[in-house]
């Protein structure tokens, strides 16, 4: 294994054009810009000063274009992160700014392990129990989330924070009288203003002209007085501080940090591969991802950081402005530093009515209108597991939400699982080829025979669906079968409690006069039947490479075909 694969940054550096750097330079100040106002308003989503949104993203800039498989990726903080941050810990520093940083920054640290370690034993794979229907309600549902909990700072009243919108919206329509109208003036301009911008050009940092121009129309019209404002913002970098090793801190965190560290690598990794598909000039690797992004939260963590991810928005800019490589990341977190230095001073008369309206803007794109549209039209068992989702996310918790959606998506796959699809198999006329009956018109089938095929595994938990499916198609029958014929064409596995059950089947068939035969048997499952003795039971005149061959040889028995099965050690 080439250590590339572990440290990416041995490749893209290795293959590095000096022609890329004016485009990785241009993408990097671009995506710089973009964060500083969008990681000041995380950061008030996450019930943090808007600075530490800053602190946020400058380590995981570093750290992730050394690590990470993506080339374009751009990790910092997000809207859902951030919102699951704030109501996650709120409750817990009871109003301690100190105790709030701590945690949040624990937080981090542990959301980091989980990643790591899902990483090194490649664990990558449980990101797929988290289904598309899954992820879409549980984004829609986050993104209205969002922006009811701005509202206090778009209408300028100060609303009891709850992760419940209809707590929000009743205490807001019952103190309508009390709006802010200055404050809601310039969030209206803010959202119009970064809408417009990404209409005129998605390049354009729509999101910091509007901030900029807020900062300027407050102090030019002495606005502080009538409009909240950021205030005083520490001038220079984040200071070392060790997250919290506290067990009952970690216990306390530790749901909420696996939640957390699910999504933000499902939510990466599916960036990645999108940007990944538009340029194929590196490999996505999901372990690795959740290794970089891991090591990327720990880092952070010890510089008062709240958990990160991959940006769906920033991420897009920076491939559109035309990124060639992670180096432009690691500009963006140059300029971060820079503004820590020496410009966070110019944001004092930063209205937070703006920076709402920078987050309004925002999770709009998180709503995906399309999917449930697509659903409905495709797969109503989808549908409806996306409306759970989304619902029970809106109305019951968030944890809770995302935790109904992987209920509802196990579920669904134990039940697929258990009652997989099956079909009874006729001849195309002339042909060796046998289909699905009820799909097919005009197939021929013999009176006395029946063609099963079943589509998946068989083991413990479909056996017995399986077995009284058989024993029912036969025996209920009109007509008198004698032959039960069993594709296996698709069965790819066997268990033990399977094999049982075939001895059970073939006896019971046995005793009533029916013969057993199947055909297209796998490799796997061969070996599977050999090992527990199934086809010396059944007989290995009795397996048969075809359908067509099986069938052939019954209706032909004087012609004696060679069944080639029986004599190959192997067969695929």
């Amino acid at each position: 294994m080439k250590l590339s694969r572990y440290l990416p940054f041995l490749e893209w550096t290795k293959d590095y054009k000096k022609s890329w750097f004016t485009e990785d330079l241009l993408a990097g100040i671009t995506i710089g810009i973009m964060v500083i106002p969008q990681g000041m308003a995380y950061a008030l989503l996450a019930n943090l000063p808007p600075i530490y949104g800053l602190y946020t993203a400058i380590i995981p800039m570093l750290i992730y274009p050394l690590l990470g498989s993506s080339r374009r990726l751009s990790v910092g903080p997000v809207a859902i992160i951030a919102l699951l941050v704030g109501s996650g810990i709120a409750p817990l520093a009871a109003g301690d700014l100190g105790l709030f940083v701590l945690y949040a920054a624990t937080l981090a640290f542990i959301v980091g392990v989980i990643q790591v370690s899902m990483g090194v034993f490649r664990l990558g794979f449980l990101v797929h129990f988290l289904s598309n229907p899954v992820i879409s309600g549980f984004t829609s549902a986050i993104a209205i989330i969002i922006a009811f909990s701005q509202l206090k700072h778009l209408l300028g009243v100060d609303l009891a924070r709850s992760e419940f919108i209809l707590d929000i919206g009743t205490e807001a329509f019952a103190r309508i009288s009390e709006i802010n109208l200055m404050s809601f003036g310039l969030g209206i301009i803010g959202i119009l203003l970064i809408l417009l911008f990404k209409r005129i050009n998605r390049k354009l940092p729509g999101a910091l002209i509007a901030v900029v121009l807020g900062i300027i129309v407050v102090a030019v019209f002495s606005l502080d007085s009538n409009v909240a404002i950021v205030g005083e913002i520490p001038q220079g970098l984040p200071s070392f501080a060790s997250p919290s090793f506290s067990w009952e801190t970690w216990r306390t965190l530790l749901p909420m940090a696996f939640v957390i560290s699910i999504l933000g690598i499902v939510q990466s990794i599916a960036i990645a591969k999108a940007l990944q598909t538009k340029n194929r000039d590196h490999e996505i690797h999901p372990n690795q991802e959740f290794v970089a992004m891991g090591i990327s939260n720990m880092a952070a963590s010890f510089f008062q950081s709240f958990p990160v991810s991959g940006g769906v928005g920033r991420s897009a800019v920076n491939f559109q402005v035309g990124a060639r490589s992670p180096l432009a990341s690691m500009i963006s977190s140059i300029l971060l530093i820079i503004t820590l230095l020496f410009l966070t001073p110019y944001f004092y008369f930063l209205p937070k009515a703006m920076l709402a309206a920078v987050i309004f803007t925002a999770v709009y794109y998180l709503m995906d209108f399309q999917e449930p549209q697509r659903l409905w039209k495709t797969d109503r068992k989808d549908f409806w597991m996306l409306i759970a989702t989304f619902l029970g996310t809106l109305f019951v918790g968030i944890e809770e939400g995302i935790a109904i959606g992987v209920g509802l998506s196990l579920a669904m796959m134990i039940y697929r699982s258990v009652y997989p699809h099956y079909a009874i198999l006729g001849n195309i006329p002339e042909s060796p080829y046998y289909m699905n009956v009820e799909r097919f018109e005009n197939l021929s089938m013999e009176k006395d025979v029946l063609i099963l095929r079943f589509d998946a595994q068989l083991y413990f938990a479909n056996m017995s669906f399986f077995k009284d499916r058989a024993s029912k198609l036969i025996f209920d029958s009109k007509e008198e079968i004698k032959m039960l014929l069993l594709d296996f064409s698709v069965v790819n596995r066997m268990d033990s409690s399977a094999c049982k059950m075939m001895e059970e089947l073939f006896v019971e068939l046995k005793n009533n006069g029916v013969q057993l035969k199947i055909s297209a048997v796998r490799g796997p499952v061969r070996d599977s039947m050999t090992r527990c003795g199934l086809i010396d039971l059944i007989g290995k005149e009795n397996f048969y490479l075809r359908t067509h061959e099986a069938i052939h040889s019954w209706k032909h028995p004087e012609v004696g075909l060679n069944n080639r099965f029986a004599t190959q050690s192997n067969p695929e």
